[in-house]
């Protein structure tokens, strides 16, 4: 197993990031360090953190912005020619995007998270398993 580190600029007031499988209080973490499935189809970017996310001030905490800026999200991600699809793409956006983040299922970040002034400092476990050559093939 190897570990390596990634620093993520995150919100002096977000909440620490919970434990693995308790429920999520909205720290980002996850979101800063890579986006989910819905993230890289909304934003197209398959590392770095998720644009889609947001801050609300007013809960101190982050929020997916499929669910809670659903029209916002969309507005940006669809060409200018389909965005006419925003007001008939959006409530299904935001039904799919609270089963696509497992909303109210739990904290699924492996991430061990160390604080630093203004940012984060995020070690991830990375297991490389190699794979045996299968003994039944010869060429």
């Amino acid at each position: 197993m190897t570990y390596s580190e990634h620093t993520i600029p995150i919100h002096p007031l977000a909440p620490a990031k919970p434990f693995e499988g308790a429920a999520c209080n909205g720290c980002g973490v996850c979101c800063m360090f890579e986006p989910c499935p819905i993230g890289i189809f909304l934003t197209g970017r398959r590392s770095g953190d998720c644009t889609a996310l947001r801050w609300d001030d007013v809960v101190g905490q982050y929020r997916c912005g499929a669910i809670v800026a659903t029209r916002e999200v969309l507005q940006q991600a669809l060409p200018i020619g389909t965005r006419w699809l925003v007001a008939v793409l959006a409530p299904v956006l935001r039904r799919m995007g609270l089963r696509w983040i497992a909303a109210g299922i739990g904290c699924d970040s492996h991430l061990e998270v160390m604080r630093n002034t203004g940012s984060t400092t995020i070690k991830v476990s990375e297991t490389t398993v190699a794979t045996p050559a299968d003994p039944k093939h010869h060429d």
